[in-house]
């Protein structure tokens, strides 16, 4: 008799029945912003094949609410929901599993588990991966912030360090203890800093220490922050703020990062090389393309400078019409920018031309609107671009950062819900108190 090994899974041998004997259904690899949405969208508009979404993980990430993960704003459950959460209800059949390879010849996907499944249209959603670009001890002894398991790792990493700081007498152990680096100064290591150089400080006093003995660093390739970024406007706001948190972010700018040791950082900088010591180091200097992605049997022209496949105008690939791909692991060309609103209404136009592909009509091409930028930069300060025309900052800034993403969560209860548990908390009215 079969039998579970995981609560929330289905069994191997139920999901063969159930599925893999059609060769009608769409099966979406990722459940990101652009797999999830797309699964959602084709359920709510009674799609009329069988949807199979496949992720390694048993939780959909709301990247943009990291932040409030890990200084304790918002719980797992909101940001981190379970995939079996957020699909009961629907038609959309869901199966945690690796994808091992994938056959876009044989139309075939191969999974860890040992299953395969066939497809009669493919959606890729695997966004990326963290690129380390060579660096030595870089993967090993740095922290990543991509999911709730990382926010986690990083939160109580820290309060270990500070609460063994408080009971140092050697001054420079003390003071390598209480510095966290954090690697890149794009959007993530931005918004990682500021929300750290208010929350961190905290983390120590609990434990009896001086919270101004604590050091945020911020590390960047490029000679100033969110270089080449579409946050760009925002970059002035964006240095002010980081000076005006609890704990002046400390900034460390055109330096090439040469190794990254358990407990500091080799870096050059003006030529000359530097060490920083640091117990708590993160890890957010960029990205790179999917193993999966990579290993597609498509020739070198069908791919940007990075390896990342083309995609149509209706984000199918070139000579595959029967496989969509949205997000960060293809590209268009001019390129949309890396970005949860616009991987959302991705997975909306893809749903939109299955639907249109079943039903034998014409597909649409991807107009993608933008509504702006948004950074959050401390507990309860932010920035918006809004519509790339007004810019809106501080606690204002802040509310319409947070309003906005949870426009965005993934299912109308689940954004009533979590909308509600915020307003009850108190935490917007007392933004809109102090604007």
């Amino acid at each position: 008799m079969s039998h579970c090994m995981k609560p929330n899974a289905l069994c191997f041998s139920e999901l063969n029945d159930e599925v893999n004997h059609s060769n009608q259904q769409t099966v979406i690899l990722g459940g990101g912003f652009t797999g999830l949405f797309s699964a959602l969208y084709l359920s709510h508009h009674n799609y009329s094949g069988r949807i199979l979404m496949i992720d390694r993980s048993e939780r959909f990430v709301f990247k943009p609410l990291l932040y409030e993960f890990l200084n304790g704003q918002m719980e797992s459950n909101q940001v981190c929901p379970r995939y079996q959460q957020l699909l009961h209800g629907t038609d959309i059949t869901f199966l945690q599993d690796t994808v091992q390879h994938i056959d876009l010849t044989e139309r075939k996907v191969e999974l860890g588990s040992g299953l395969h499944y066939t497809y009669r249209h493919l959606v890729l959603a695997l966004g990326g991966t963290v690129g380390y670009f060579g660096t030595p001890g870089a993967a090993e002894y740095a922290f990543t912030f991509c999911s709730g398991a990382d926010a986690l790792a990083i939160r109580q990493h820290t309060i270990q360090c500070f609460q063994r700081a408080s009971q140092v007498e050697d001054p420079q152990l003390r003071r390598k203890l209480v510095t966290i680096a954090v690697l890149g100064a794009g959007p993530t290591g931005v918004e990682l800093a500021a929300t750290l150089a208010d929350s961190a400080p905290g983390f120590y006093a609990r434990f009896g220490g001086d919270h101004r003995e604590v050091r945020i660093v911020l590390i960047n390739r490029s000679p100033d922050i969110l270089s080449g970024d579409v946050n760009d406007r925002l970059r002035d706001t964006a240095r002010t703020a980081l000076q005006e948190r609890v704990i002046p972010v400390e900034l460390v700018l055109g330096a090439t990062v040469t190794a990254v040791h358990p407990d500091r950082i080799d870096y050059i900088q003006d030529g000359q090389p530097a060490v920083l010591e640091a117990a708590t180091i993160v890890w957010t200097a960029g990205t790179a393309v999917h193993p999966l992605i990579k290993n597609l049997s498509i020739p070198e022209t069908d791919r940007d400078q990075h390896g990342r496949p083309f995609v149509t105008p209706t984000l199918h690939l070139l000579n595959y019409p029967e496989v969509f791909a949205g997000g960060d692991c293809v590209t268009q060309s001019p390129p949309e920018p890396a970005l949860a609103q616009v991987a959302y209404q991705q997975g909306k136009t893809i749903a939109q031309n299955l639907i249109a592909f079943s039903k034998g009509e014409p597909l649409q091409a991807s107009q993608v609107s933008l509504r702006g930028t948004l950074l959050k930069l401390g507990m309860e300060e932010g920035a918006a671009d809004v519509f790339n025309r007004h810019k809106v900052t501080g606690k204002l800034g802040y509310a319409i950062r947070q309003l906005t993403y949870l426009e965005m969560l993934p299912l109308p209860a689940h954004n009533l819900k979590v909308t509600a548990e915020w307003l009850e908390d108190g935490i917007f009215q007392r933004a809109q108190h102090k604007i």
